[in-house]
């Protein structure tokens, strides 16, 4: 029985997660993600008091999925500076470029979603991922012996949350790369 309510449950996130990816969350109703699921709704309120405690899960499951995307990132990335910064967002702009409807970052959609509501705690979970990947790109880059490797993953990290915003708006790899040239300016500098 514990094998077949574990099932149901991660079903109703993974359901939960293609809509909130799709459509936002706003824009998901709990009937939508039962239907999506092949469940009632009755079944997902039985699984998750709330639509708000839905997406606490998801956003735990993006977490998980993520940290796998860093470890995939980054076992395939150069010990050598320059090579690091290629190899790092040529990864991101291929994954923008062979994702079918790519829309950025979810942690970064969703808090801009939320942006009127800056108490929610799914502002807390996108805030705790964010730093997750900042201390990465910090690790990676004193890995390559980057001076202030802290202070340029910061910097990194705005170039990352910059040229996925303007990709969306503007289509093409075009501000991956001009990203990826600013980033290596940055690390050769140090």
């Amino acid at each position: 029985m514990r094998m077949q309510t574990e099932a149901v449950r991660r079903r109703i996130v993974e359901a939960a997660y293609e809509s909130f990816w799709r459509l936002g969350f706003r824009r998901s109703s709990v009937n939508s993600i039962a239907e999506r699921a092949g469940l009632t709704k009755r079944t997902v309120y039985a699984y998750f008091r709330s639509k708000d405690d839905l997406l606490a899960a998801v956003l735990q499951r993006y977490e998980e999925l993520a940290a796998e995307r860093l470890e995939h990132i980054g076992d395939r990335l150069p010990a050598e500076r320059i090579g690091l910064v290629n190899s790092f967002f040529g990864q991101l702009g291929g994954w923008a470029s062979t994702t079918p409807r790519w829309s950025g970052s979810g942690f970064t959609r969703l808090v801009v979603e939320l942006a009127d509501l800056p108490g929610h705690p799914a502002r807390a979970i996108a805030r705790r991922a964010k730093a997750k990947t900042e201390s990465w790109i910090a690790e990676q880059l004193a890995g390559a012996r980057v001076a202030n490797a802290q202070e340029h993953a910061r910097e990194i990290m705005l170039l990352v949350e910059g040229s996925m915003a303007l990709t969306l708006i503007h289509g093409g790899r075009d501000y991956f790369d001009a990203a990826s040239r600013a980033a290596k300016r940055l690390v050769s500098s140090a």
